[in-house]
């Protein structure tokens, strides 16, 4: 594949394609798989597409309306997606399975901010900033949500 590429996909005032009238963010291409997040619901939420079949793919029990999502990231074969939301105030990492429509918050025990959660290709680590000591450091986590080596 050459960069860059144009993807020529139609608009959709449904919001079940790739453009839409809606705010698109933090876009990330992994293989096959654009993550990125968008209020096409009137909610920041998490979105799906798949490149190869041009479509947007479901993600049952990922979004939520007390959540505002950001900075999603997906392994190369899009069963994984991680991506930080605040709720009521807090901010944490979530990690989402496809295959099993189970979300997992990753940072519940810890008692910090946390932001910019990207996941490793075969989806085994995940790695974030987290404010825990008066500074931005960066922690590395693997998927059941124990840190593997913070830095």
């Amino acid at each position: 594949m050459g960069y860059p590429r144009l993807l020529n996909q139609p608009f959709d005032r449904g919001g079940w394609s790739l453009n839409s009238s809606a705010a698109e963010e933090n876009p990330q291409i992994t293989g096959r798989y654009i993550v990125f997040t968008s209020d096409r619901r009137f909610s920041q939420d998490v979105y799906l597409y798949d490149m190869i079949d041009r479509r947007m793919i479901e993600l049952p029990r990922l979004n939520s309306l007390e959540a505002i999502a950001s900075h999603p990231s997906v392994s190369t074969d899009g069963r994984y997606i991680t991506f930080a939301a605040s709720r009521q105030g807090r901010s944490d990492i979530y990690l989402y399975d496809r295959s099993m429509a189970l979300l997992r918050n990753l940072t519940s025990n810890l008692k910090t901010e946390v932001r910019n959660p990207t996941i490793s290709a075969d989806g085994t680590t995940i790695a974030f900033e987290a404010n825990a000591n008066g500074q931005w450091d960066i922690f590395v986590y693997d998927r059941s949500g124990r840190p593997v080596n913070n830095i």
